[in-house]
């Protein structure tokens, strides 16, 4: 029995078995996440994560998971939580952090630690509705990477650039992706 050998926190005797089962039978490729959210006042509602659909099959996560988002005093809210925009930016952070991390321990770097600092502009007047000449969402997204990782500068910007081109976040962000939002009574005649 072969032991397996674990870099940066992945397995990559797993992860290289998973890129053949899934090269092999696409159709296991395709997965769905999903939530529900319930508002709860003003800016603040709570999202509830349960399980998500993969590999042909649905997956319960081993506990269920709970976020909670509100909106700072200066914008009418309570600030119990996160607001939606910087839930994206660590979604952003998360998915590219994960990404770098995973494609280096696939190429055998060695990463000893990432640090990232995540900044995004955004004109509150598109937000309420104050004026169509401002974007509603951000108008750009900063990200700073300080990379600890056996490999030169080059080799740290390589890793950032496979990131940007491998992380789904980043490519959603940068492509947009159709949101389509409808009462709940379409969406179960839409299912029918």
């Amino acid at each position: 029995m072969t032991k397996s050998i674990v870099l940066n926190g992945v397995d990559r005797e797993k992860l290289s078995g998973a890129i053949e089962a899934l090269t092999a039978d696409a159709s296991l490729a395709r997965f769905q996440f999903r939530l529900s959210n319930q508002w709860v006042n003003g800016g603040e509602n709570r999202s509830r994560i349960d399980s998500f659909y993969g590999l042909g099959q649905e997956i319960p996560h081993k506990q269920s998971f709970a976020l909670v988002n509100d909106e700072p005093e200066v914008l009418l809210s309570n600030d119990k939580a996160p607001n939606p925009v910087e839930y994206l930016l660590h979604a952003l952070a998360g998915c590219l952090v994960t990404t770098l991390v995973y494609h280096a321990a696939a190429r055998d770097i060695a990463i000893k630690g990432v640090v990232t600092r995540f900044e995004g502009d955004l004109d509150v007047r598109g937000l309420l509705g104050i004026t169509d000449t401002v974007r509603r969402g951000f108008q750009t997204i900063r990200v700073m990477f300080d990379i600890d990782a056996d490999c030169d500068d080059a080799g740290k910007q390589e890793l950032i650039a496979m990131a940007q081109a491998y992380s789904p976040v980043f490519d959603m962000l940068s492509n947009g992706v159709p949101v389509n939002a409808m009462l709940a009574s379409k969406m179960q005649a839409k299912a029918a």
